[in-house]
């Protein structure tokens, strides 16, 4: 194993108490970086990049901006999405040698819509140890801001850019009581939030979160009837990365409702209305006649 490289880091007081901690070899340690603003770096992060072997990083120009500002320089080598099992390998035979090896993303924590699941899942496989460095996540963040009172979130990260397949995707939520948590880039904001528009309760609560820790952060909530406007109000609303947070069905029987609704469009693509109300009204447990009424107005919307 190498020596640990020579850092300005570690020259500073405050990162003595990391210095303290264990950081075994022969390790692959999973490190969140800042989302945004740089000093939301932890002291165990910092310490253990001034200490890796190597860096495995989405993007070496970006991860080398954020290690010049500390005095850092570790060797790097690119893992992105493309040449994940490949990389792998190679971290694989760097750790069977007793090497640290860190693995970050561009911002936030690897492995949660970033790259960095293949190579977690390699490792793990091969019998080597993983240990996480926690730290800054999008998600937690906007969660924390979000005002939304619900014990349980679920992450569903990017929709897919196809409008069918996101009306798919969407429509498989429209019962799901927990918090929704989605990421969007600028150039399709709207196109998500239209998405959500049409599937959902108009009077659902919406935040966006753009640019979050970044100079030019902002947080907002709506009903989900305003957000179209909201985004459109301003140009620089397009502008940076989003979490998008949409607020989860109420658990009634409102919530039953929407799980009939669901069955029945899934039904009425490959049956008659009247098969479809009648296998909806065993699944659901719904009324028939109820159910059927509610299919001719979904086959005459389609029609």
């Amino acid at each position: 194993m190498t020596e640990p490289h020579a850092s300005n880091i570690a020259q500073l007081p405050v990162i003595a108490e990391a210095a303290l901690q264990s950081y075994p070899t022969a390790t692959l340690y999973v490190v969140a970086t800042p989302i945004g603003n740089v000093t939301d770096i932890t002291l165990r992060a910092l310490h253990l990049l001034s200490i890796a072997d190597v860096v495995a990083c989405e993007d070496t120009r970006n991860s080398s901006k954020l290690m010049s500002r500390f005095g850092l320089s570790v060797p790097m080598i690119a893992a992105h999405q493309h040449n994940e099992r490949e990389v792998a390998d190679k971290l694989i035979a760097r750790l069977l040698k007793g090497e640290r090896v860190a693995l970050i993303s561009d911002a936030g924590t690897p492995a949660v819509s970033d790259p960095g699941a293949r190579i977690v899942d390699a490792v793990l496989a091969a019998g080597l140890r993983v240990l996480p460095l926690p730290g800054a996540s999008a998600a937690i963040t906007a969660l924390s801001a979000s005002g939304l009172v619900n014990d349980r979130f679920s992450f569903v990260g990017f929709l897919p850019a196809k409008s069918k397949q996101r009306e798919n995707m969407l429509r498989g939520l429209l019962t799901e009581t927990a918090t929704m948590v989605f990421y969007e880039a600028p150039h399709r904001i709207l196109d998500c939030v239209g998405a959500l528009a049409e599937m959902f309760e108009p009077t659902r609560q919406v935040v966006f979160a753009r640019e979050l820790t970044k100079l030019f952060e902002e947080i907002h909530r709506c009903p989900l009837s305003e957000a179209t406007a909201w985004v459109k109000a301003d140009p620089n609303r397009e502008r940076g990365e989003f979490v998008v947070l949409l607020e989860g069905a109420a658990e009634s029987s409102d919530a039953q409702e929407v799980e009939a609704e669901r069955v029945l469009n899934i039904l009425l693509a490959e049956c008659t209305v009247k098969q479809a109300a009648s296998l909806a009204a065993q699944i659901t447990g719904l009324k028939k006649n109820a159910l059927y009424d509610r299919a001719l107005e979904i086959k005459g919307q389609q029609d």
